[in-house]
């Protein structure tokens, strides 16, 4: 999907996208890298290096006047998406709201062969600039074409030793304080992050448009996280002598951490921001150390500030205002009137949630909240009810040592018994005693009729009762374990 949409507002190619077919017309070099497609209109093929640098070098001259040369075996940037970045730093210097006349300075780091950022920000607002650069053939090439453009008395390049960012390039010019500083970092670690082995969803689609950086232009050791956090190290030193730190990003993921480092230094200022242009999105990520700087707002936060709501509306039948009012009636609802009942209803339920609420004043008509949210209490409603549910109909386990014990207790007769023992004690006390031989007398000493029913197997109804509450505690029968009592009538009774 074309995210083109969502540049920045002032982006000319938002909703003026560049007209190939024109420019074919007007500019040889890049006619013969445009064709027909199967729709009918002129296209380019971005795959080709040639065709790319074509057409960016059409739409500098084009569009603002410039003519520069880039090698094939460096980076070739696409205009739209600068142009973004340079409309970005102008939101953060206040550039548009404050006097146009006012000398702006700002810092590039790694400037690249065609020095495309100071050349954009000196001809559209006049900006000095000071482009470093650690390449020779882009050095070389960034020079060329300052000076072929005649912006050599706004534009200073300087070429500085490998992995030189913010401190050495300052050394020199201690008492200048800069306004801001760019930088398009080498967004890979390695050569198959670069090529998308590990790093790219396979199910995405490959690039639409080639690549053509060289080393030191794509890769850093790290990649552009660690690439950043240096920079970050370096503000940390400088703080004031800039009032804004910038840096692109290729990776969305690249972000967060980012962020959470600038607030684990205990840095003020920090904002982000996205740039959208044809397929391509990066994001880019600024922070200060001035307490008088504007920091706009990320488009996420405008997007949504901007989108219309649509109030919520709902319609109680009747029906169902009778029924709000029976049950408002005990919440100390004085009234029927329909309002009222449903905002007693409504504040019940907001207090059932835990959800803090007040009213504030507003029309004779209606009824307005406002809510604090303390704890999340109202995800996984009907989870959290099967929960309770379930434990409620479990029976207690009896403990693990009470169910070993029975299972290692050898059983032993006793002497004599009573109704009390036979409560308190285990069933083999009783059960396992001698039973009565024909012809003897059923009123033998210690034993009870009771008794003699139970050792004939004869269990009377309420001592049943009571044998089956004592085995399902005691006897503890689950899936796991189950305990047996040999040769005892209660076993009839599992």
């Amino acid at each position: 999907m074309a995210l083109s949409k969502s540049m920045h507002a002032r982006n000319r190619y938002k909703d003026k996208p560049p007209d190939f077919a024109y420019l074919a017309t007007k500019y040889p070099d890049f006619k013969q890298h445009v064709y027909i497609n199967l729709n009918g209109r002129v296209s380019l093929n971005f795959k080709d290096p040639e065709a790319v640098r074509a057409l960016t070098c059409t739409l500098l001259k084009e569009d603002f006047g410039l003519s520069i040369d880039i090698p094939l075996e460096r980076l070739i940037p696409t205009v739209p998406l600068r142009l973004n970045y340079i409309h970005w730093v102008e939101d953060l210097i206040g550039h548009q709201d404050s006097d146009k006349s006012t000398l702006r300075r700002g810092i590039d780091i790694g400037t690249g062969a065609s020095c495309i950022y100071p050349l954009l920000g000196s001809t559209l607002n006049g900006w000095y600039f000071l482009a470093t650069e650690v390449d020779d053939m882009c050095f070389n090439y960034a020079k060329k074409n300052v000076e072929q453009n005649n912006l050599s008395d706004l534009i200073k390049v300087v070429k500085v030793p490998q992995k030189t960012l913010l401190m050495d390039a300052l050394k020199e010019e201690s008492e200048i304080i800069y306004d801001f500083c760019m930088c398009n970092p080498p967004f890979f670690a390695n050569q198959l992050e670069a090529q998308g082995v590990n790093s790219r969803n396979p199910r995405r689609p490959p690039p639409s448009s080639v690549n053509t950086g060289g080393i030191t232009e794509i890769m850093a050791e790290g990649g552009e996280l660690e690439f950043v956090k240096r920079i970050i190290h370096d503000s940390l030193q400088l703080k004031k002598r800039l009032r804004w730190y910038s840096c692109m990003l290729g990776k969305k993921c690249s972000l967060a951490p980012l962020k959470e480092e600038l607030r684990i230094q205990g840095v003020p200022k920090v904002t982000h921001t996205e740039f959208c242009q044809g397929r391509t999105m990066r994001w880019a990520l600024a922070w200060s150390f001035y307490d008088d700087v504007t920091v706009p707002s990320p488009p996420s936060k405008r997007r949504k500030l901007e989108k219309p709501r649509k109030p919520i509306t709902f319609v109680v039948l009747e029906s169902v205002m009778k029924e709000l009012s029976l049950k408002a009636s005990p919440l100390g609802s004085e009234t029927e009137e329909g309002i009222v009942v449903v905002t007693t209803c409504i504040e019940k339920i907001l207090t059932d949630l835990k959800v803090q609420h007040k009213r504030v004043p507003c029309g004779k008509e209606e009824v307005s909240l406002f809510l604090t949210a303390i704890e999340n209490s109202w995800i996984h409603l009907r989870r959290k009810k099967r929960e309770r549910v379930r434990q409620l109909r479990e029976v207690p386990l009896a403990p693990e040592d009470v169910i070993q014990a029975l299972e290692e207790k050898k059983f032993t007769p006793k002497e004599s018994g009573s109704i009390q023992d036979l409560d308190q004690g285990p069933p083999e006390s009783i059960l396992c005693g001698p039973a009565l031989q024909e012809g003897e007398s059923a009123t033998v000493e210690g034993h009870s009729p009771i008794q003699d029913s139970l050792s004939q197997g004869k269990i009377p109804e309420p001592m049943e009762d009571e044998r089956r509450k004592k085995i399902s505690i005691l006897g503890h029968r689950d899936k796991r374990k189950s305990i047996s009592y040999p040769d005892s009538p209660f076993n009839t009774l599992r």
